[in-house]
Order: C-alpha cells, then structure tokens, then sequence
C-alpha cells in the first residue's frame, strides 16, 4: 500500500470518528437538557454575542472542502496528512473525554448561558483543575479536528479566529459573574488555572 493510499484511508477513518464524536456530542445535549437546570439568580446576556461567533465558527469549516474530498491538507504531503489525521482522530476523542467530565463536575449548574444559580457551587475539581472552560477547551479541539478532516487550512484559520474571539466574550462575562459571587476563592483559582488552553495562561 502506498503512502497516498495509507493518507486516504487514515483521513477517511478520521472523519467517520468525527462524524461518531458529534453524534455522542448531540446526545449528550440532549441527555442534559432532559435532566433540566436550576433556577438562576444573575446572568450576562452579552454571552449570547459569544455563543453566536462559537456557533457561526463551525459553518465556517464546511465554506471551503478540499478537492477530491480527503485530499491531504498540504497538496501532495501525504506522509504529513497521515500525522494530521492522527492529530485529529486524539482530538476529537480528547473533546468528548472534556466533555463528558465536565457536563458530570457542573451537573445542573451547566447552561447555555452565562449565569450563576441559586445555590451555586465553584467547581475547581476534575477537568475544572486543568482549565477553567473545559467545555470551550473540548469545542475547540471539536473544531480542529472537524476541520482537519476535510476542510481548507484557511477555513480552519478563519474558523479558529472566530471562535477564540466569541470564547473570549464567553468567558470575560463568565468569569464576571463568578467573581462578584465568590470573591476571593474565584481569583485564587483564576490566578492558578488557565481560562481555555492547559498550562497556557492567557
């Protein structure tokens, strides 16, 4: 088998386990939105300007498809699409394992929107320990590894552009909100964990 048939058949099994992580992804949601939320006691809506550049950054990938479809990224590299599609495969299986475990940590706490509920507890705990958004850490490489599999590498670019810009709304209002509720243990832990990328503080 040649290296382009080694290169095809690696970025075709990528983007089946993608396809497979989003529908996990989907029932997850869907898992959470049966179990409800909690009532909540203050909220930004400035948020929602956030999540609206998140979702928009996803369409983005699928503007520009390579020709023939599971062509490698870089035209005739495939030695270096065959390690791009590996990339992508420890990606995607990263965000769900994120995911998941942060869903678990926040149980009804977890929203759409930016707020803080009646009762609300300060998780510092699990994946809360390595990154203090690990749903948007998760969404991210949810992202990459979504566009690596068939998209344009400049799709990619602008996509991940758009996306770090409206998480960066999410989490200034997030982080807003969980600061006048918990003061001083807030700003301890921000001091310590990174908002979004592991051991990268910005």
């Amino acid at each position: 088998m040649t290296t382009e048939q080694v290169s095809y058949f690696v970025n075709v099994a990528a983007f089946v386990t993608v396809i497979a992580m989003w529908l996990v992804l989907v029932w997850s949601l869907i898992v959470r939105r049966k179990k409800g939320t909690a009532p909540h006691a203050s909220h930004e809506r400035r948020s929602w300007i956030g999540f609206g550049l998140q979702i928009v950054s996803f369409p983005i990938i699928g503007s520009v498809v390579r020709t023939p479809l599971f062509s490698p990224i870089v035209d005739h590299q495939f030695a270096l699409n065959i390690f791009v599609q590996m990339l992508a495969i420890a990606l995607i299986v990263s965000s769900v394992v994120f995911e998941v475990a942060a869903f678990k940590e926040l149980g009804k706490q977890w929203s759409l929107q930016a707020r803080v509920l009646e009762g609300h507890e300060l998780i510092t705990t699990g994946v809360y320990s390595i990154v203090r958004h690990p749903i948007y850490t998760a969404l991210l490489a949810r992202l990459i590894a979504t566009g690596l599999t068939f998209s344009h590498w400049m799709a990619i670019t602008i996509a991940v552009i758009v996306y770090l810009i409206g998480t960066k709304i999410r989490t200034v209002s997030e982080d807003r909100l969980l600061g006048e509720a918990f003061g001083e243990k807030f700003e301890d832990w921000k001091a310590s964990v990174p908002s979004l990328i592991p051991f990268i503080k910005i």
